[in-house]
């Protein structure tokens, strides 16, 4: 296998990974969202959402698996730390951003138009769709060392706790500190109640600044105020 680890625009998924899929049907389905399946009259088991099931619970083994062997150090809580910070929406997003997995994912006119190419949750899901995808056609070798290596310097991170950053209460410091004012979210959330995506829009002073979705409230308004951030930081 061999990883490129960057993102290349136009690239083939199979070459972005470095991997040769056997059975090219689970590529198409692990890129494909609920919302082209509708459009194109497909039916529930072409999208990618069994796919995404199956590829997180291969990513939680892995990702555990490894803490495990390699951080002998770390206490039961320690390592379920580390693990939720991997293993999130937000850190998947990133992840799939840097590999320019947006652009490759199947969406249906309305929600390419609504900037589902760039929502964390519908390119979280691809991404663990394609872990998926890789276990099944190529086994749990292949899906191990796709995971580590899209994983591997975060991983680092996260056991350092680099990663354990609180956005809101960042942004909430930067707006006081320099409009004297409050940053305020609101939320809309999508889907059945046991598998919810929350969206969620900050706005400073009335002025939208950064939007961000997830499984949760937490991880919506998370990722709306990195986005506000880095605005703030451009501006």
């Amino acid at each position: 296998m061999r990883f490129w680890g960057r993102k290349r625009k136009g690239e083939p998924v199979e070459e972005l990974l470095g991997i040769t899929f056997r059975d090219g049907e689970l590529l198409r389905r692990a890129l494909t969202h609920r919302s082209y399946a509708h459009e194109a009259s497909l039916g529930a088991d072409e999208t990618n959402e069994r796919l995404e099931f199956l590829g997180d619970a291969v990513l939680d083994l892995v990702i555990s698996d490894y803490l495990y062997r390699h951080y002998g150090d770390l206490d039961e809580g320690e390592l379920t730390r580390v693990r939720s910070t991997l293993v999130n929406t937000n850190s998947l997003a990133e992840i799939a951003r840097d590999l320019g997995l947006g652009e490759r994912v199947m969406l249906s006119r309305d929600e390419k138009a609504d900037g589902g190419a760039e929502k964390s949750s519908i390119i979280a899901d691809a991404l663990e769709a394609l872990i998926g995808a890789v276990y099944l056609d190529q086994g749990l070798q292949a899906a191990s060392e796709l995971v580590m290596a899209l994983f591997r310097d975060r991983l680092q991170q996260a056991v350092a706790g680099e990663l354990d950053f609180d956005y809101k209460s960042r942004l909430q410091e930067l707006v006081v500190k320099q409009r004297g004012t409050l940053p305020r979210y609101r939320l809309r959330e999508e889907g059945p109640d046991h598998c919810k995506t929350f969206f969620a829009t900050v706005y400073v002073g009335g002025k939208k600044m950064g939007t961000g979705s997830g499984n949760s409230k937490k991880e919506a308004e998370q990722s709306a105020a990195r986005e506000a951030l880095r605005g703030l930081a451009c501006g």
